[in-house]
């Protein structure tokens, strides 16, 4: 026994050490040398992508927590199916719904002419995502880098491990700690929600069915999204604010405004995160600082470094 709860022990350490060593090899100074010049080109590409359409930081802001929820953030999502290669563009999370993949593209090809065969694809998604809701209004953060593209993608797992719309609170929490992510975590990265919009199917039972919701919004909303039919008509998220990255998600929350079973539990389903709803519902400030950390933190989830996978050439296929 003795022996046994030694090794247990030894393999613990051995994990937490790879972990760190895993974790250490991501920089926000990695590119310094190779390519000095790989922020200004995102950002500049962004800003031109904000100032056509919004709505498109937040759906580079879904894409990327699509592709860290499965298989860690490698930008295995951004694969297209081809040959007997299938990818996660067509799981049911993110068929017809997840977008925002030419805008990665004309990306990595601006930092390719710059810098060749240097930067991942995974790196460009992560910068790309801080930049967009940056320019919403919402907070910056230095974005740890030196991932690397996968070669590999999971349908399979995509279908299993992202968050669906229609979660209870005891489902999030499972699937947000099966990635090493708190409920504190869940509860400030739903804040995302605070830009962007959704397609009446994901919410048509919640405005048609569920009693916890605000009246007038259930009415607006069945204008757009009746009980057959319309499944891909869009709402916002927020009711105010759709397009500003700002802490109005949480005071729908408190108005039984949430426009998702999933949102609305954070504040319905009971615990300790109601606390944090009211909080930051109060505090825009206190939100976007610990929304920050918390995409740092989730930006870290498996990253593959050192030798493993590859710097992709083209976004969309192996090299």
């Amino acid at each position: 026994m003795a022996t046994l709860i030694k090794f247990f022990v030894t393999l613990s350490i051995f994990s937490l050490l790879a972990c760190s060593t895993i974790n250490a090899q991501l920089s926000p100074n990695f590119y310094a040398k190779t390519c000095s010049n790989l922020q200004t080109i995102v950002r500049n590409e962004m800003i031109k992508v904000i100032q056509k359409e919004a709505r498109m930081g937040a759906s580079i802001l879904r894409l990327f927590f699509h592709d860290c929820f499965v298989n860690g953030c490698d930008a295995s999502i951004l694969l297209d199916d081809k040959g007997t290669f299938v990818g996660e563009k067509n799981s049911g999370p993110n068929q017809g719904s997840a977008r925002g993949f030419e805008v990665i593209d004309t990306i990595k090809t601006s930092v390719e002419t710059a810098c060749k065969a240097t930067v991942s694809c995974a790196d460009i998604l992560a910068l790309a995502t801080r930049d967009g809701i940056a320019l919403l209004g919402g907070p910056s953060w230095a974005v740890p880098l030196g991932r690397r593209d996968a070669r590999t993608a999971s349908q399979s797992a995509a279908n299993s491990q992202i968050p669906g719309p229609s979660s209870d609170l005891s489902t999030l929490t499972r699937m947000f700690q099966n990635k090493s992510l708190t409920l504190n975590d869940l509860t400030v990265l739903s804040g995302a929600h605070t830009i962007g919009q959704t397609e009446c199917q994901f919410f048509r039972n919640r405005i048609h069915n569920e009693a916890n919701i605000d009246r007038n919004l259930a009415t607006l909303r069945k204008r757009n999204c009746p009980t057959s039919g319309g499944d891909t008509n869009l709402a916002p998220f927020d009711s105010v604010t759709p397009t500003k990255f700002d802490n109005n998600y949480y005071k729908d929350l408190i108005a039984n405004k949430g426009l998702l079973h999933s949102d609305q539990v954070l504040f319905n389903g009971g615990g300790s995160q109601i606390s944090l709803v009211r909080k930051y519902s109060r505090d825009g400030a206190a939100f976007s600082r610990d929304f920050a950390a918390a995409m740092v933190k989730m930006s870290k989830i498996s990253p593959l470094t050192g030798t493993n996978g590859e710097i992709r050439k083209n976004c969309r296929i192996v090299n």
